[in-house]
């Protein structure tokens, strides 16, 4: 059986350079070992079992195709501490994902935030939609 629940979907209404500034996400805001990506819905998905147990969360950053008129997926995480969730920042209406990757503080932004429940993974879904090798990384590889 096939479980797709969508609980809740926020969206982003207009965005404050007052309350980036006073967050710490402007570059003058963060320090040298932050990188910071933008995309337009971040999910928060509750992976089930059959018997409707949580296997595992993830996170998973979408950017809307303009040209193929849906959310493609860029990247994902496995959610590995609750620091990780997705959290609201402030009032505004952006939303937040950040994590450590060894000494580099790494930020995702995000203007809409959902959350799911699904015996369906999201992200390899979305693979048949757009190839991994296909999608725009939310860093630059060096």
């Amino acid at each position: 059986m096939n479980l797709m629940i969508y609980l809740a979907t926020w969206s982003a209404v207009s965005l404050s350079a007052a309350t980036f500034s006073a967050s710490g996400i402007l570059p003058g805001g963060r320090d040298s070992n932050t990188t910071v990506a933008e995309v337009d819905l971040v999910e928060l998905n509750h992976f089930l079992d059959d018997h409707g147990r949580e296997v595992f969360r993830q996170v998973v950053f979408f950017d809307w195709s303009r040209k193929n008129r849906q959310f493609e997926v860029r990247a994902w995480r496995l959610v590995k501490h609750p620091s990780q969730l997705p959290r609201q920042v402030d009032q505004s209406s952006t939303y937040l994902v950040r994590w450590q990757d060894k000494s580099i503080t790494r930020q995702v932004r995000a203007k809409s935030m959902r959350e799911t429940w699904s015996q369906e993974d999201p992200e390899r879904v979305n693979r048949a939609i757009l190839p991994e090798n296909q999608r725009r990384p939310l860093w630059p590889t060096n």
